[in-house]
C-alpha cells in the first residue's frame, strides 16, 4: 500500500474519532456533565477506538476480505465487529479500573463489559460500513483507469497496425508503377524513384503522429499523385480546391494519400480513357470536410471491404468516435466521391 494510501487512511482515523470526541463533549456540556473526568474518559475512549479499529482494519486486509463479494463476506464481518467491540469493552474497562477513571457505578464488570459492548457496536458498524464503502468506490475508480488505460493501449496498437499496413501497401503499388517504367523509360524511372524517395521520407517522418497538418498531408499526396502520373500519364487528370484556411487544421496520417491510392485502384485504373481525381478540403459549419472523387462507378454497392477504406473506417473511429463520418457514394454517373467530416480542430 502507497504512503499516500496510508495517510488517506490516517486522517480519516483521526478525524473520524476526533469529531466522535467532540460530539461527545458537545452532549456532556450541553447537559452540565463536563468534568475532567468526562474529558479523560472520552480521551482515552479515542485511543482504544483507534487502536481496536485498526487492529480489525489489520486483518481485514490480511484475510483479503475486500477481495470478496459482499455476499460471501458479511457473516465474517458481522463476527469480527461483535468480537472487536467486545475486545474494546474489555480494554476500556481494564483500562479505567486500572487508572481509577471508572467513577461511580452499580453494575459489575461483567455488567459493564457487556454495556460498553453494545454502546460501542453502532459506532463500529458505522467505522466498517464507511471502510467497506470507501474501498469498493476506489476499487471502481481502480477498474475504469485501468480500463481507461487498456483501452488507450488497444487504440494505440490498432493504429500502429494500421499505419503498418498503410505504408507497405503504399509502397507495393509504388514499386510496380516504377518497375512498369524501367525498360520503358528510365528517365521517367529515375523521376518516379525521386518521387517515391520523397514519400518514403514523408512516411518516416510522419510514423510516430497520429495527425498531421492538412498541408503537410497535400504535400505526400501531390508527391504520390505525381508519381501515379508518370505512370498513367495523360489518362490521369488531377484537380485540387483547397480552402487554404483548412491548411492548418490536423487530419489523420496518410488517410487523404490512402483515400487516393483507392480512387486511383478501383476508379481510374479500370478505366481505358482513365479519368479525373478531384481533391476539397472546406468547413462546413463546425465540421472539416476532406473529398475525394474520382471518375467511375460503384456497381451499385459501396466497396468498403478493402483494405484502404477499411482502414479509414477504422482509424477514423479510433481518433474520434462517434464525431467523425465516413461515407462513399456515386454523386454522379461517371463519379465516386469519397467524404471525410471530422470535427474541426479549434473548437
Amino acid at each position: 500500500m502507497s504512503s499516500r494510501r496510508i495517510s488517506t487512511y490516517w486522517w480519516c482515523q483521526i478525524g473520524g474519532w476526533m469529531g466522535y470526541a467532540l460530539m461527545t463533549l458537545f452532549f456532556a456540556y450541553t447537559y452540565n456533565r463536563l468534568e475532567w473526568l468526562t474529558v479523560e474518559k472520552t480521551l482515552l475512549n479515542v485511543v482504544v477506538g483507534i487502536g481496536v479499529t485498526h487492529l480489525l482494519r489489520h486483518f481485514i486486509i490480511a484475510g483479503e476480505w475486500m477481495k470478496r463479494s459482499f455476499d460471501r463476506v458479511w457473516g465474517i464481518l458481522l463476527a469480527a465487529v461483535v468480537l472487536s467491540s467486545l475486545v474494546y469493552s474489555v480494554l476500556i474497562n481494564t483500562i479505567f479500573t486500572i487508572l481509577h477513571v471508572q467513577g461511580r457505578t452499580s453494575f459489575s464488570l461483567p455488567q459493564r463489559i457487556l454495556l460498553f459492548s453494545v454502546d460501542f457496536l453502532p459506532f463500529l458498524f458505522t467505522w466498517i460500513l464507511i471502510y467497506y464503502v470507501w474501498h469498493i468506490l476506489e476499487n471502481n475508480r481502480k477498474q475504469q483507469l485501468e480500463s481507461l488505460r487498456l483501452e488507450s493501449l488497444v487504440k494505440e496498437l490498432e493504429l500502429k497496425t494500421i499505419k503498418s499496413h498503410i505504408n507497405p501497401h503504399f509502397i507495393f503499388n509504388a514499386l510496380n508503377s516504377i518497375r512498369a517504367l524501367v525498360d520503358e523509360n528510365p528517365g521517367r524511372a529515375r523521376t518516379a524513384i525521386t518521387e517515391l524517395s520523397n514519400l518514403l521520407r514523408s512516411s518516416m517522418q510522419t510514423e510516430k503522429m497520429e495527425t498531421v497538418p492538412l498541408e503537410k498531408e497535400l504535400a505526400i499526396v501531390r508527391d504520390y499523385l505525381a508519381l501515379e502520373k508518370i505512370r498513367f500519364e495523360e489518362r490521369l487528370k488531377v484537380e485540387m480546391d483547397i480552402d487554404e484556411n483548412t491548411l492548418e487544421e490536423p487530419v489523420p496520417v496518410m488517410m487523404l494519400q490512402t483515400l487516393a491510392e483507392n480512387a486511383i485502384k478501383h476508379g481510374i485504373s479500370k478505366r481505358m480513357a482513365g479519368g479525373v481525381i478531384r481533391i476539397r478540403s472546406y468547413f462546413n459549419g463546425d465540421r472539416h470536410e476532406l473529398v475525394v472523387q474520382n471518375t467511375g462507378h460503384l456497381n451499385g454497392h459501396a466497396r468498403d471491404e478493402g483494405f484502404g477504406l477499411m482502414s479509414t473506417i477504422s482509424r477514423l473511429s479510433i481518433l474520434y468516435g462517434p464525431k467523425a463520418n465516413f461515407e462513399i457514394r456515386d454523386v454522379k454517373e461517371d463519379t465516386v466521391e469519397a467524404k471525410i467530416s471530422i470535427p474541426v480542430a479549434a473548437l
